[in-house]
C-alpha cells in the first residue's frame, strides 16, 4: 500500500516537493531539508503524542516513527522515502477513502491521530513560486473521546468523552457524548470516585498533569490507564473554566442551568478547553449541561459491576452480559438509554415507579406496543445525525435521517393519542415523550421538498436536491444535460464525417472529453484535411485520442454547468443544515423522547416474552423476591438444552438480613448470590424482574465479591484482591445496602481463612447492618447462628444416589453437614485413582478428627506413597459379565444366538447392581 501511495503522491499538486530550493509557506529551510519534510517537521512538532496524518493528494502519509508505529499496528507496509539527515525516511500511508477505517483502529488501539489537510489550492501555490509546497494545517485531532463518525462508534453504546476536575478536597466529573450532545457534570469523592468512573465507563479521561500519580488517586486512576490523556494544569483552571462555559452557551451567568462548585467548573472547562483544541474550533452541539446528584442513583463499585457482568462479562465480550439478555430495543438511541440507565439505577421510589407504570402500560397494549416497535425500527438516529449536522461533518443522508426520525415522531405522537384519547390516560413518562416529540412541520415540509428519497452520504457527490425545489440549480441541470445529449449528437455527427463507427467520445479525469478511436483507423484522422479538425492528444498501444474546437466549447459548458450546479447544491444544504441547527434543541428533545418510547417499549417486550413481574420498590428494608431466577442463566440454558431455571426465594427482611448458606460446589450458589443482585438493578432501573414477585426497599450501594483471580498489573495475589475487595465493602456498606459474598477466606491457612470469613460476618451484621447473602464451605460458621440474631442458615439442596451427588439447585433453609468436594472432583473427570486415594486420605483426617487428632500427621496412612501403589478395588478382579463376555467369539455367533447372549449379558448386569 505504502509503494501505490509514493506513486499517487507525486501528482501535480506536489511534483516538486522535494526540491531544496524552493520557498515555503513555513518560513526559512535547514540546509539538507527539503519543503515539504521541512512543512511536515514544523506541523509534527506541535504534535509530538499523536500520529499524523498528513496529506498528500490522494493519501494521508506518515513518516519516521509515526510511519513504524502505524506500518505495525494497521498491518501496512512499511516503505521508505527520501533521506533526512542522510539516513532513509520510513514512510507509510493510507488512501483518504478509506481513512475511517484505519482510523477506527488506530483509536482501539488508543492511538490519537492529527488529520492535516491540504488548505490551499495548489494553484495558489504556484503564485508564490513554481516549486511552492502547497500549504497544509491540522483540521482536526481524532482521540478516542471525540469521536462522531458511524463508522468509528458502536451505535449501541455511548462514547463518553470525561475530565476530572478537583478543587481543594472536592472532586467532579463532568461528561460528554460529542456525538449526542448529552453534557452533564457528576459531584463525587475520593471514595466512590472509583464506582462514578465505572458507571460512566469513558473513552477517555482528562486529568492534569500528576494527577494519576498522587497518593489516594493512583489506585483508582491506574485501572483507567489506557484512557487518561494529561493536560496542563492550568486547563484546569475554575475562573477559566467558568468563562469557558459562559462564552459556550453564550450566556451572561451559568446560575440557569445549576449551582455549580469550583470542582464542577474546574472539569467542566477543562472538558470545553480540550474539544476546542482538538476540533480546532468547529465546536459540537452540546446540551446545557446537568448536574447530577450522586445520591440519586445506586453506587455500584467497578469491582462489582465486573462480577456481575453488567454490560460487558468479564473478558470483555457483551454477549452473555445482562445487557445483552435483556436489551430488545430497535434503535441506538433506545439501546444508549438502556444501558445508561442499567449503569445508574434510581434510588427514589417515586421516579422508579413512574418508569414501571410506562413499561405496565405498554405491557398491557400489545396492538400498541407492536406498532411503536414496528415504526421505532425504521426510525434514524436522530441524535448523532444531528451531532454531524453541527459539527460540519454531516452530509445529505443526515439531513435525510432527520426528516425521517421527525416523521417518525410525529407517527408515533399520533398513535399515542389516538389511544389514549388525552393525555391524562398516559402514565407521566410517556405523557412527557408524547409532549416532547412535539410539532416539526415546517422543518419537514421544508426537507421534503428539498431532498431526493435516496440521498448520497457525502455532499460533494451531488444530486440530493430535488427537481423543483431551486429554479437556478434546475436551469443549470438542464444545460449541464442538455449538453450531454449533444454529445451523444457530436459523436454521431463525428462517426459520419469519419466513416469510423467505433468513433467514441468518452471521459476520464486526466483528459475530460475526448474523441477514442481504435489504432487501427488513425491514420485517417493524422491525414488531411481530417487533421484540421481532429487534434491529436493521445496514443496508447490499442486506442488514439483526439479532441476538437467544438467538443472543447462543449465540455466547457458541461463542466461549467455542473461546476455550478454542485456549488449551488452545496449551498442549498448548508443553507438547509441552518434550518435544522435553527430548531436543534426541540429535535434534540424529540430524538430523547423516541428512546424514551423504544426503551419503555423493550422493556415490556421483554417481561411478556421472559415472564418478568413488576416489583414493588419503597423506602423501606425489605428484600422479598419469590421464585427469582438468573436471567442470563435461564436464557443459556433454553439455548443450550430447553430446560427450566430452578427459581428460589430469597426474603432478607430486618429479622433475618444476613443469610449464611453452605453447600457444595457447583450447586449455584454463586449464581444464587447473583441473581438477587441482578434482580434488584433490573428493579431499581425501572424493570420487571425474573421472579414471581419482588419487594424491595432501595438498595443505595450494592457490593458483590463473587469469584476472583490474581492482579497482575498490580502485583496482587487471588487472597489479596479478595482482601482489598472485602475491606471496601466492610468499610462503606450501609443499612440500605446490599452486599454478596462468596468464600471469603480461600487462598490462606485454612484457619486463618475461618477466622478471617467469621469476623466479616459478625462485621456486616453488628457494624453495617446490611441485608446481605454470604456463602461460604466453612461449616463451622453455622454456630454463628446462636450469637447473631438477624442471621439464617440456608444450603443448596443435593441428593446422593449410588455413590454421585445431585445438584438440585434449590436453596433450603438449615445448612450443609458435608461438603461434598470429592463428589464434585469425580464429576470433573479426576482419574478414579485419585478420586479413591482422596477418599482413603479424608476417611482418615476425619478419623483423626474425631479422636481429637487434628494435629496428628496420619502415621498409619503413607499420605506421599506413589498413586499407582494405592489400592483400586475395581480393578482387583473382573466381574462376571466380563468373564462371560470375554468366552464369547462373536465370528462364531449367528444373529439369533447374538441377541441372546446380548439378553443374557444385560440380565446378569442388572442381577450384580
Amino acid at each position: 500500500m505504502a509503494q501505490t501511495s509514493t506513486k499517487n503522491s507525486t501528482n501535480s499538486q506536489e511534483k516538486s516537493g522535494d526540491s531544496s530550493n524552493a520557498d515555503t509557506a513555513t518560513g526559512a529551510i535547514p540546509a539538507g531539508v527539503t519543503p515539504m519534510m521541512a512543512q511536515y517537521l514544523e506541523i509534527k512538532a506541535s504534535y509530538p503524542d499523536s500520529l499524523l496524518f498528513y496529506r498528500m493528494g490522494d493519501f494521508y502519509e506518515l513518516f519516521f516513527e509515526d510511519a513504524e508505529k502505524a506500518a505495525a499496528a494497521l498491518d501496512i507496509t512499511l516503505t521508505k522515502r527520501g533521506k533526512h539527515q542522510g539516513e532513509d525516511i520510513p514512510m507509510a500511508g493510507v488512501p483518504v477513502h478509506a481513512a475511517e477505517m484505519y482510523l477506527a483502529r488506530l483509536i482501539k488501539k488508543s492511538f490519537k491521530v492529527a488529520v492535516c489537510e491540504q488548505t490551499e489550492d495548489p494553484a495558489e501555490a504556484k503564485k508564490r513560486g513554481s516549486k511552492s509546497v502547497v500549504r497544509r494545517e491540522v483540521v482536526r485531532l481524532v482521540t478516542p473521546g471525540t469521536l462522531t463518525e458511524d463508522t468509528l462508534l458502536d451505535a449501541r453504546s455511548h462514547n463518553y468523552l470525561a475530565a476530572l476536575g478537583r478543587a481543594q478536597k472536592d472532586f467532579s466529573v463532568a461528561v460528554c457524548d460529542m456525538s449526542t450532545g448529552d453534557f452533564f457534570i457528576l459531584p463525587t469523592n475520593a471514595r466512590r470516585l472509583d464506582a462514578d468512573l465505572a458507571r460512566i465507563n469513558p473513552g477517555e479521561l482528562l486529568v492534569a498533569e500528576g494527577v494519576k500519580d498522587e497518593d489516594g488517586l493512583q489506585q483508582i486512576l491506574f485501572d483507567w490507564r489506557q484512557v487518561i490523556s494529561e493536560l496542563a494544569a492550568r486547563s484546569f483552571d475554575s475562573n477559566a473554566g467558568k468563562s469557558r462555559l459562559e462564552s459556550f452557551f453564550d450566556v451572561a451567568s451559568l446560575d440557569g442551568f445549576a449551582d455549580f462548585s469550583r470542582a464542577d467548573l474546574s472539569a467542566a472547562g477543562a472538558l470545553i478547553g480540550y474539544i476546542d483544541d482538538t476540533q480546532k474550533g468547529q465546536m459540537p452541539r452540546l446540551a446545557p449541561p446537568r448536574r447530577i446528584n450522586s445520591k440519586e442513583s445506586m453506587m455500584i463499585d467497578a469491582t462489582t459491576r465486573n462480577s456481575l457482568e453488567l454490560i460487558r462479562t468479564q473478558t470483555g465480550q457483551t454477549d452473555g452480559s445482562l445487557l445483552s439478555v435483556i436489551d430488545r430495543t430497535v434503535t441506538g438511541a433506545g439501546a444508549r438509554l438502556l444501558a445508561r440507565r442499567m449503569s445508574a439505577p434510581l434510588t427514589s421510589p417515586a421516579k422508579i415507579s413512574a418508569r414501571l407504570d410506562a413499561v405496565q402500560y405498554l405491557l398491557e397494549r400489545d396492538q400498541l406496543r407492536s406498532s411503536i416497535r414496528s415504526s421505532l425500527k425504521s426510525c434514524p438516529d436522530l441524535e448523532r445525525a444531528l451531532g454531524r449536522l453541527a459539527l460540519g461533518r454531516g452530509g445529505p443522508r443526515d439531513l435525510m435521517n432527520i426528516l425521517l426520525g421527525l416523521e417518525t415522531a410525529h407517527d408515533l405522537k399520533t398513535l399515542l393519542m389516538d389511544v389514549a384519547e388525552t393525555l391524562e390516560d398516559m402514565p407521566d413518562n410517556l405523557k412527557i415523550a408524547c409532549t416532547d416529540m412535539g410539532s416539526h412541520h415546517g422543518l419537514t415540509d421544508e426537507l421534503t421538498r428539498a431532498l431526493v428519497a435516496d440521498p448520497p452520504l457525502i455532499t460533494r457527490d451531488g444530486n440530493f436536491i430535488a427537481a423543483g425545489y431551486n429554479a437556478t440549480l434546475d436551469d443549470f441541470r438542464v444545460l449541464r444535460d442538455e449538453s450531454r445529449r449533444l454529445i451523444a449528437g457530436l459523436e454521431k455527427d463525428y462517426q459520419e464525417e469519419t466513416g469510423i463507427s467505433a468513433l467514441k467520445i468518452k471521459h476520464n479525469n486526466v483528459l475530460g472529453y475526448h474523441i477514442d478511436i481504435p489504432a487501427r483507423h488513425a491514420d485517417a484522422l493524422l491525414q488531411p484535411p481530417l487533421n484540421e479538425t481532429f487534434i491529436h492528444r493521445q496514443t496508447l498501444a490499442n486506442n488514439v485520442r483526439f479532441s476538437t474546437s467544438a467538443l472543447s466549447k462543449l465540455a466547457g459548458k458541461i463542466s461549467e454547468a455542473g461546476d455550478r450546479a454542485l456549488a449551488l447544491e452545496q449551498e442549498l444544504f448548508h443553507e438547509l443544515c441552518a434550518s435544522v441547527l435553527r430548531t436543534e434543541g426541540s429535535v434534540a428533545i424529540a430524538a430523547a423522547a423516541l428512546a424514551e418510547l423504544d426503551v419503555g417499549a423493550a422493556l415490556a417486550e421483554l417481561a411478556v416474552m421472559e415472564d418478568y413481574a413488576r416489583p414493588r420498590i419503597d423506602d423501606s428494608l425489605a428484600f422479598e423476591i419469590s421464585g427469582g431466577r438468573h436471567p442470563v442463566v435461564e436464557k443459556a440454558l433454553k439455548a443450550a438444552s430447553d430446560s427450566a431455571f430452578v427459581a428460589n426465594d430469597c426474603t432478607l427482611n430486618p429479622d433475618e438480613r444476613l443469610w449464611l448458606i453452605t453447600g457444595p460446589n457447583m450447586a449455584g450458589k454463586s449464581t444464587f448470590l447473583r441473581q438477587n443482585a441482578l434482580i434488584a438493578i433490573l428493579a431499581q432501573m425501572g424493570s420487571f424482574v425474573p421472579a414471581k414477585s419482588a419487594h424491595i426497599g432501595v438498595v443505595d450501594r450494592l457490593f458483590s465479591r463473587v469469584g476472583a483471580s490474581d492482579d497482575l498489573a498490580h502485583g496482587r495475589s487471588t487472597f489479596m484482591v479478595e482482601m482489598v475487595e472485602t475491606a471496601a465493602i466492610l468499610n462503606q456498606a450501609g443499612p440500605r445496602s446490599l452486599v454478596i459474598l462468596d468464600e471469603i477466606g480461600r487462598g490462606t491457612a485454612t484457619y486463618d481463612g475461618l477466622s478471617i470469613a467469621w469476623a466479616a460476618v459478625e462485621n456486616l451484621h453488628n457494624i453495617n447492618q446490611s441485608r446481605a447473602l454470604f456463602a461460604t464451605h466453612y461449616h463451622e460458621m453455622t454456630a454463628l447462628k446462636e450469637t447473631l440474631d438477624a442471621l439464617s442458615l440456608w444450603s443448596m439442596k443435593v441428593r446422593e444416589w449410588k455413590g454421585d451427588v445431585i445438584f438440585l439447585h434449590e436453596v433450603v433453609q438449615g445448612s450443609a453437614d458435608r461438603s461434598y468436594g470429592i463428589q464434585v472432583a469425580k464429576l470433573a473427570g479426576l482419574p478414579p485413582r485419585v478420586i479413591n486415594r482422596a477418599k482413603q486420605v479424608l476417611d482418615a483426617l476425619e478419623t483423626n478428627d474425631k479422636e481429637g487428632n487434628k494435629g496428628k500427621l496420619v502415621s498409619d496412612l503413607p499420605l506421599f506413597q506413589t498413586v499407582s501403589d494405592a489400592p483400586d478395588t475395581a480393578m482387583k478382579k473382573s466381574s462376571e459379565v466380563e468373564e462371560k463376555l470375554r468366552s464369547i467369539n462373536p465370528d462364531e455367533l449367528t444373529p439369533k444366538e447374538a441377541l441372546d447372549a446380548l439378553y443374557a449379558l444385560h440380565a446378569e448386569a442388572l442381577k450384580n447392581e
